[in-house]
């Protein structure tokens, strides 16, 4: 999109918020809680008050925020519902592409992960192809709830990196 730091620091707070809206998926509370920390001195820091008023949300704050992102190659994609950016994501990691038996695969760790974890599998795909996704999705089913809530929430921190990265220039 090619905006400035300064573009972000000089709008008002709707329109703030508006624009920062999608970084964290379908949260835009994200971003009115740093909208009264402006200016910030570059997207480093914009990022980084970010995830910090993600991460001093209280624990149901957090799971909610991680329950609202889709499912990879879940009914969100199948009915052309992602939002933009996951588009993209899902679309360059090639999980757009996957064969009738890999969306089996998918979908069935899809679901065992909801299951043993209550939100669903997450993963910044940015860079990762259809079977290291897949290896990933596998390998953190073993996981703990704890080391899973946690795992998923820097997973969260990482995409709002790149959804940052691709929105300020510096």
């Amino acid at each position: 999109m090619g905006l400035s730091i300064d573009d972000i620091n000089n709008r008002g707070e709707e329109d703030f918020v508006s624009l920062l809206a999608a970084i964290f998926e379908h949260s835009p509370w994200v971003a009115e809680l740093v909208y009264d920390q402006r200016p910030f001195a570059d997207r480093n820091a914009l990022h980084r008050a970010m995830v910090d008023a993600m991460r001093q949300a209280p624990e149901l704050q957090r799971m909610a925020l991680l329950c609202s992102h889709p499912e990879l190659a879940g009914k969100e994609a199948k009915t052309g519902s992602l939002t933009d950016a996951s588009q993209r994501e899902q679309a360059g990691a090639g999980l757009d592409q996957c064969s009738a038996d890999e969306l089996r695969n998918i979908q069935t760790l899809n679901q065992a992960y909801r299951n043993r974890f209550e939100f669903p599998f997450i993963i910044a795909v940015t860079g990762l192809d259809k079977h290291q996704i897949i290896a990933a999705m596998e390998r953190r089913l073993a996981n703990s709830k704890s080391n899973e809530f946690d795992t998923a929430l820097g997973e969260v921190e990482k995409i709002a990196r790149i959804r940052i990265d691709a929105l300020i220039d510096d």
